[in-house]
């Protein structure tokens, strides 16, 4: 059966290249059930050779993750997008499918250039943002001075920031919890005329054309 639009979250995960958006996608999968710790492997989601050879994701990445969260299994609809300028297309292009966005910064870097872009984009899409500081872990972290760029740099109240390290895992639960607490679920109707968003595509050798849509209202039925 559907999954009850009040139990869905559709979020993507922004941020400048090299912060952590591919790790923390992996920490999501690995902590939610949906890999186990052995098929865990860095960047799980970047399936293009190009990627795992330069370490960075080129195109926008779709999967579907369950969380129980007081009492209720949520369905958390996750878009991991390319953070390098030359991809902006899929990170706008993702964007129009979500309620809300991930914006991770990292620790030490603070807010960069794609930072900045990426959620003025998230805020002129009328998106939820939740700030997530990375890599808490690092040696030399500048928490306290990154803080303050979210606030003026940005204009995101520094407070609701998340600390994590997506590479041990520390503060991913807290992620999955304001991921449901804080982004809307899909307000559309669903017995409303279709409208529906069409924001990716692949080709699947076994089975054919495979196409990601976004149901804005109405629903689609098999047949």
């Amino acid at each position: 059966m559907a999954t009850e639009p009040r139990l869905i979250r559709n979020f993507s995960i922004v941020a400048h290249i090299d912060h952590g958006k591919s790790t923390l996608a992996d920490q999501l999968l690995l902590q939610t059930g949906a890999i186990t710790q052995r098929e865990f492997k860095a960047q799980i989601l970047d399936d293009l050779q190009i990627e795992q050879d330069r370490g960075i994701t080129v195109k926008a990445r779709t999967v579907v993750i369950y969380y129980e969260y007081k009492g209720e299994k949520y369905e958390l609809n996750l878009i991991d997008t390319p953070g390098h300028v030359d991809f902006h297309y899929e990170v706008s292009r993702s964007l129009a499918a979500c309620e809300g966005v991930l914006l991770l910064v990292d620790a030490f870097q603070g807010v960069q250039a794609q930072s900045v872009a990426n959620a003025y984009a998230s805020i002129n899409a009328n998106l939820t943002i939740i700030p997530v500081v990375n890599k808490i872990d690092l040696p030399i972290t500048r928490i306290d001075e990154v803080l303050e760029e979210v606030e003026t740099v940005i204009g995101l109240d520094p407070s609701d920031a998340l600390m994590v390290s997506a590479k041990t895992g520390i503060g991913v639960k807290d992620v999955l919890d304001a991921i449901v607490e804080r982004i809307p679920p899909p307000s559309g109707l669903a017995d409303a005329p279709l409208k529906a968003l069409v924001f990716d595509s692949k080709y699947d050798h076994y089975r054919g054309v495979v196409t990601y849509v976004r149901v804005v209202q109405g629903t689609i039925e098999k047949g």
